[in-house]
């Protein structure tokens, strides 16, 4: 049996009257001990943690052992869309984890069956039945498996770049790292190029993205390279973890009529771009392009694990036909379901969706502006209250700048602002900043004008 601790022997201790207003949770916490207690019993799983051990979070901050205050740029992983501790979603909580928690896999709930009924009757006709999971990972790898036993085929495309999850199936349809060192994945995987605007070597004669031809030649590449068993396409509408890149207007329309050739379906991942997130309730209404199969994770849940799967009736039937399978432990749990139908009540009821797109502009113009005062900006990108800021040595040769991008980070954080910097060397590195969609336009001020900040006391970001 492992070593035992009792209360007095740990340095951690909750707050015995805990005030709602208090976003400290975890009082006398030694940073220095947790620390070593990190690096001595937490297992890498392929991240570097944070220098700094979190004790509390509310509404759009989060707070460290040390009493460092930081705004939250990030919403967490991208998660949590109304903010820390919305107020109405610890209430369903409470009531939930009370008295309708968790259920045998076979059983209904009200919550699940209401959240199935909001979802569907606000997404476009085709999207018409789901199902909900714990993870994006999770319910990418349903879609694949949906796809397959559908279609009767095995061969999944996935465009590089992407982030699918880190199962075999997400995994493998995914094209940015976390595929070395573990032997063959998944068989009948193929990669479309990444529809990379900024740095694409595909460009039209006056020096513009060409992702027509570029599209055009990884199908060819695709046809070339199949058995003929062609069954799905997975694509995310914004790259996050590659940058923030988002697919060109028309793009996502024509992925669909290539899908359709071909007589695959076509998957589109809104882990992050949902809800909201990017000035629509789904990016796909920007396009007006309605997926086969749609998943949905992270902003569904505000933080919390749950994840869908939606499609239409007709895929749902054949698969019935086919002894379709996913039956997980905790697959419609009421809990989770409980909290993503307030999630979507609260989205609609409260003009969120607008709310973003308002922000969103307010926060590109500054972005935009302050691409215009520091030379080492290369590219500004992304939708809604979801931007992208490249780091380059020079913008002529948009040569990655990876450790001025971190040292531009490890000042805002200091300052008292988190910007995720998505660093992979193939990609460059760029800040990703998905603040939560509550946020006002002053708090959206006050976190833009840190990262100035940052970017004006960093040597090397080159004032123009």
């Amino acid at each position: 049996m492992a070593h035992g601790i009792t209360t007095e022997e740990s340095s951690v201790a909750i707050m015995s009257s805990k005030n709602d207003n208090d976003p400290v949770l975890y009082i006398n916490v030694d940073q220095e001990e947790l620390q070593v207690k990190t690096s001595k019993y937490l297992l890498n799983y392929g991240t570097k943690f944070n220098k700094d051990v979190i004790c509390g979070s509310k509404g759009l901050y989060v707070y460290t052992a040390s009493g460092h205050k930081v705004l939250d740029f990030t919403s967490g992983q991208m998660s949590c869309l109304l903010g820390h501790g919305n107020p109405e979603i610890v209430q369903t909580l409470a009531d939930h984890a009370a008295s309708l928690d968790h259920l045998f896999s076979g059983m209904v709930s009200p919550p699940v069956i209401s959240l199935g009924e909001r979802l569907c009757n606000l997404l476009p006709t085709g999207l018409d039945k789901a199902f909900f999971l714990s993870t994006g990972g999770e319910s990418n790898e349903a879609a694949i498996k949906t796809a397959k036993i559908y279609t009767g085929k095995f061969e999944i495309v996935g465009l590089g770049g992407s982030w699918h999850g880190v199962t075999a199936q997400a995994l493998g349809a995914q094209y940015h790292f976390g595929r070395k060192g573990q032997g063959p994945l998944m068989p009948g995987m193929l990669m479309l190029p990444p529809p990379n605007a900024y740095r694409s070597i595909f460009r039209r004669a006056d020096g513009s993205y060409d992702w027509e031809a570029e599209m055009e030649y990884g199908w060819r590449m695709i046809d070339m390279q199949s058995c003929g068993s062609l069954a799905a396409c997975i694509v995310e509408c914004i790259q996050s973890s590659a940058g923030m890149h988002v697919l060109p207007p028309g793009y996502l329309a024509a992925l669909k009529r290539e899908c359709e050739k071909r007589g695959m379906l076509l998957i589109v991942d809104e882990a992050q771009t949902g809800v909201g997130r990017c000035g629509d309730l789904m990016a796909i209404n920007h396009e007006g392009v309605v997926p086969d199969i749609l998943t949905l994770s992270k902003t569904l849940g505000n933080g919390l694990p749950l994840s869908a799967v939606v499609t239409s009736a007709e895929i749902e039937r054949v698969c019935i036909e086919r002894d379709y399978c996913f039956y997980t432990t905790h697959v419609n749990d009421p809990l989770p379901a409980a909290v993503g139908d307030k999630v979507l009540e609260i989205v609609v009821r409260d003009g969120l969706v607008e709310h973003s797109r308002a922000m969103g502009k307010v926060l590109h113009d500054r972005l935009n502006a302050l691409k215009g005062k520091y030379g080492c900006i290369g590219d500004v990108r992304g939708r809604g209250l979801m931007a992208g800021v490249e780091i380059v040595e020079d913008r002529g040769t948009k040569t990655p700048a990876l450790a001025l991008g971190k040292a531009i980070g490890d000042r805002a954080y200091d300052l008292g602002l988190w910007a995720n910097l998505s660093s992979h060397p193939s990609f460059g590195g760029a800040f990703r900043i998905a603040p939560p969609i509550t946020i006002t336009e002053d708090e959206l001020i006050s976190g833009l004008e840190i990262l100035e900040e940052a970017f004006a006391t960093t040597p090397g970001t080159m004032p123009v």
